[in-house]
């Protein structure tokens, strides 16, 4: 019995060690998978029927190999025997192993399967190091496999996270493995630093080929670099942890390359991918994003922002109510997500509710008192909010300094102040800027609801940042492609339309209409005072409705018969 567990001790230890599977001598059999280092190869997996890939004559400057396989969605295993250990096996999308290759060895294999009922399309490819290069999860302490160099994925509605193992320096073959935390000098792993990377596929492209086809752009370190983009570097003292904004139904390749500085050689982590949804969900899934309730709630409300965009001007109380519906919409809705665990369709429906509420009582707040620098005051912020919105959604919102919500909320507010502080001396330039980009914006938004662009976010985001504490520390890096160029095309082409119109329009008359509640009493009063008015003549509102309801009250009355009613005298 000790005899077995000494030789089951020792066969872990060799396995776990990341060594390649053994070497196959003399001609490949048949189910083998040839690769070569360097090269893509695509495969389909079957449920009953696992694969063997192999990689041949490998260069003796060669110290270790990465073998990587991906897949759209379904679920592949990759292992260094038949036998499925927990920490010489992955099992995901995108998953990697590495082969720690022993003295004067020149063959690897790995065992490829899936448990998924259907045939699942896979990309692979092995990749070789040299004793210089830093090895990608060398230093792991966290996650199953002891060398891991695969990057963990992790969404929700509001943020993506990717987790990743420390490396370790790279060594020679048969050599012993550097410690990992005995020292933290030069000389040491804590010298090591990690680019994150970040790659768009194609908007509105779901489809496996195009995903397939673009991992290869992101497996190997020149590739990496040419093609992604750089959003941060890491070094050994910051946590292996990277959150960006969740991009649903948009793909999104993440890659880390771990550099080694001082000798200028650099290793790729295994890629991994999203699309911040699902594909194998009832409801919701990344082919069916849009839910009814928001394509209706946004095309009305595009509508009204559309008329808003060419006439707000001109029918002032119909872009007050707009402008209180955006302000009591917004707010109401932040409140209710954070307070009740209510659904979607209903949070949605009762949000619209509430900002008809905002939207009448502005109107009658203008009706009443006709406050103009307090209705101008509201329309200023709304548009101040867009303006501050758009700051945030360049590169300014990824300033290490706006993670801070302290800093983040004043330098927004204060944005979103200054502008109508600084229009106060003009109101009519102000509301007239105001429907022109607000009003064109609302088209944005109707828009995504039916095609995904990127410019929805330039609100989302900040919608985002209010309700969910975590998302302060993520990067809201947005694609910008074709679809965006259109939508964004179409944006300024509508706003400067209003604007332009409204501007020649309003040329000559007066600039705001006058106080509302004063021009219905001097009318009263002019009609009371006027006997050759035939209004004068008209009877009081309460004489009306007691005559209209007699009329009504007679229309259900018995019909009296006709004739003589009295009795006979005799």
């Amino acid at each position: 019995m000790g005899l077995l567990r000494l030789l089951l001790i020792v066969v872990l230890a060799s396995v776990t060690r990341g060594a390649c599977g053994a070497e196959i001598v003399g001609n490949s059999s048949e189910g083998l998978l040839e690769f070569s280092v360097g090269k893509f190869r695509y495969l389909e997996l079957k449920k009953p029927f696992p694969e063997e890939a192999i990689l041949r004559h490998i260069s003796s400057n060669v110290t270790f190999v990465i073998f990587q396989i991906h897949s759209q969605y379904q679920n592949t295993t990759i292992s260094f025997s038949e036998t499925l250990l927990p920490n010489a096996s992955e099992t995901g999308t995108d998953k990697g192993l590495v082969s720690i290759l022993r003295p004067e060895q020149s063959m690897c294999t790995w065992h490829l399967e899936t448990l998924d009922p259907e045939p699942v399309q896979n990309v692979a490819i092995p990749l070789s190091y040299s004793e210089s290069d830093p090895i990608p999860g060398g230093c792991n302490l966290e996650f199953d496999v002891d060398i891991d160099p695969n990057i963990y994925l992790e969404y929700n509605f509001f943020e993506t996270t990717i987790k990743f193992a420390p490396a370790n320096l790279g060594y020679a073959r048969g050599a012993d493995p550097p410690s990992c935390d005995v020292k933290m000098g030069p000389d040491s792993r804590w010298r090591l630093q990690y680019d994150v990377y970040q790659y768009f596929l194609p908007e509105n492209d779901l489809t496996e080929e195009v995903l397939l086809r673009h991992l290869q752009r992101m497996a190997e370190v020149p590739q990496v670099q040419a093609n992604a983009v750089k959003v941060v570097t890491l070094t050994a003292d910051d946590k292996t942890s990277v959150s960006f904004s969740s991009l649903r139904g948009q793909g999104v390749i993440y890659n880390v390359i771990v550099r080694d500085p001082f000798l200028n050689t650099s290793t790729a982590y295994v890629p991994t991918h999203t699309y911040a949804c699902s594909f194998e969900a009832e409801e919701g899934n990344c082919s069916s994003l849009g839910r009814v309730s928001t394509k209706v709630f946004f095309t009305l409300f595009a509508l009204l922002g559309l008329f808003i965009c060419f006439f707000g001007h001109r029918f002032w109380k119909t872009e007050l109510f707009f402008i209180g519906f955006i302000f009591m919409g917004f707010f109401f809705y932040i409140l209710i997500t954070r307070l009740t665990p209510i659904k979607y369709d209903v949070r949605l429906i009762v949000t619209a509710i509430a900002g008809s509420i905002g939207g009448i009582f502005l109107v009658a707040a203008w009706w009443r008192f006709g406050v103009l620098t307090l209705c101008m005051l509201c329309v200023g912020l709304v548009l101040g909010f867009l303006v501050a919105s758009v700051a945030f959604f360049t590169p300014l919102g990824n300033l290490k300094i706006f993670r801070v919500d302290a800093v983040f909320w004043v330098t927004f507010s204060c944005i979103a102040i200054f502008i109508p502080v600084v229009f106060m001396g003009c109101l009519r330039i102000l509301n007239i800027l105001s429907c022109g980009f607000i009003g064109s914006y609302s088209v944005v938004l109707a828009v995504d609801s039916y095609l995904y662009t990127s410019l929805s976010y330039i609100t989302l985001n900040i919608l985002r940042r209010a309700l969910h504490v975590d998302f302060r520390r993520a990067f809201v890096n947005v694609p910008f492609q074709t679809n965006d160029f259109i939508v964004l095309a179409v944006w300024g082409m509508l706003a400067v339309s209003g604007i332009t119109l409204q501007i020649r329009r309003e040329r000559g008359r007066p600039f705001f209409p006058p106080h509302p509640y004063k021009l219905w009493k001097r009318e009263r009063e002019r009609r009371v005072t006027n006997i050759l008015d035939p209004s004068y003549h008209i009877p009081p509102l309460r004489e009306r409705l007691f005559s209209r309801l007699a009329q009504i009250e007679g229309l259900f009355q018995k019909e009296q018969p006709a004739g003589e009613r009295t009795p006979l005298l005799l």
